[in-house]
């Protein structure tokens, strides 16, 4: 029975996250209210906020979702000898990947992501604690292999990359980058040269 009950609550918060991609998209932030994405999901209002207290919270459940889109990458890509950098332009391919269908709402996540005026601050850190967590075996993973020095603080090489990444995706929507292939190049070009001044020198 609770499993029942499970499956219902996470059908319904998939339905308020999906309604909210389209109204923020659609609206905007500012101008779409809980009533708006209570008739999109087509639930109550009152269902909303025993989800969600508030909007900004819509968007930190989003960041969980992907963080488990990334989780899924990572196992899928833990195979015998995959090289650092193939894994790591897969995981950022991902997180693209749904930029690229909801451009407006990436825009929003991203923009509330890197200067949040609506998030609660702890929440966001928890988020930000949590990738770090998911990502930092990886990279622990490479110094063992021998692709990254062994001096390197993680936390600042995820850092580094991350920047890169957003970096491209800006690329991408100021249209330097036209197409999902040029962004994967980009990516994987700029990752490339990173992790080549990370890693031992060799003599």
């Amino acid at each position: 029975m609770s499993g029942k009950r499970e499956q219902r609550k996470r059908k319904t918060k998939i339905a308020i996250l999906e309604a909210a991609v389209r109204l923020f998209t659609a609206k905007g932030y500012e101008r779409t209210s809980i009533a708006d994405l209570a008739r999109a999901a087509g639930i109550g209002k009152g269902t909303v906020y025993s989800y969600f207290r508030k909007k900004s919270e819509i968007f930190l459940a989003f960041c969980e979702e992907q963080m488990e889109i990334t989780r899924a990458t990572i196992l899928a890509t833990d195979t015998p000898g995959m090289p650092l950098l193939e894994r790591l332009v897969a995981i950022y391919r991902e997180d693209f990947r749904f930029i690229f269908h909801n451009p407006e709402f990436g825009r929003i996540l991203m923009r509330e992501t890197f200067y949040p005026k609506d998030f609660a601050l702890e929440e966001s850190r928890r988020i930000d604690e949590r990738y770090i967590a998911l990502l930092i075996p990886l990279l622990k993973q490479a110094q063992a292999r021998g692709e990254l020095r062994r001096d390197l603080e993680l936390t600042l090489v995820l850092g580094h990359l991350y920047g890169l990444y957003n970096m491209v995706v800006s690329a991408w929507f100021t249209k330097r980058l036209l197409t999902e292939e040029d962004v994967l190049m980009a990516l994987h070009s700029l990752f490339e040269q990173a992790l080549q001044g990370l890693a031992p020198v060799r003599k």
